[in-house]
């Protein structure tokens, strides 16, 4: 079972957030959504409020195998103003840890220069911040150990793909027919 760190801030994109945790979570994985905000309540970009699991300044993330920042704003640019975090996602990507950004959050990843010579995709108009990748436009993509996605249509794309790196191909299978995506009338 691998443990996943979700990073949250006011004005994420719920869905971007909330598909990827249940997904996963799915496939058996332990899923830790953190805040940056200072205190546990978070209100997305709609309005919807999401409950974090824990703070970012009383976490110490040493279990992690991989670390997720969904995109929405202004909540992708709370994100990138974190200094915790952004020295967080350095260290880790060292390490050699999975990291995965959706819609506007790649945008985070790429002014860190983690996306140099690295295939990426984001919401369309961020692509100049995707600092020295090869952008694409397809849903989801992985290169090495850094996932990216489009935006709040790729959310289950999105998903699996993370199940995809974590489990294999099977498993990702296996949760794509459970949720019956995509739906064929």
């Amino acid at each position: 079972m691998a443990k996943i760190y979700v990073f949250l801030a006011d004005g994420c994109e719920e869905v971007e957030a909330l598909t990827p945790v249940d997904l996963i979570r799915r496939a058996g994985h332990e899923v830790c959504m953190v805040s940056v905000m200072g205190r546990k309540q978070i209100t997305g970009s709609h309005g919807i409020r999401i409950e974090a699991d824990v703070l970012l300044e009383d976490e110490e993330f040493d279990e992690g195998d991989m670390y997720l920042l969904p995109g929405g704003m202004p909540g992708t640019r709370y994100l990138g103003e974190s200094r915790r975090l952004a020295e967080l996602l350095l260290q880790r990507h060292a390490q050699g840890k999975h990291l995965a950004a959706i819609c506007a959050a790649p945008s985070v990843l790429g002014q860190l220069g983690i996306l140099k010579d690295k295939k990426a995709v984001c919401y369309p108009g961020f692509e100049e911040k995707l600092t020295g990748a090869q952008v694409l436009t397809v849903p989801a993509v992985t290169d090495g150990t850094i996932t990216t996605a489009r935006g709040v249509g790729a959310g289950i794309d999105f998903g699996l793909e993370l199940i995809r790196v974590l489990d294999g191909a099977d498993k990702a299978r296996e949760i794509k027919d459970q949720i019956v995506y995509p739906y064929n009338s």
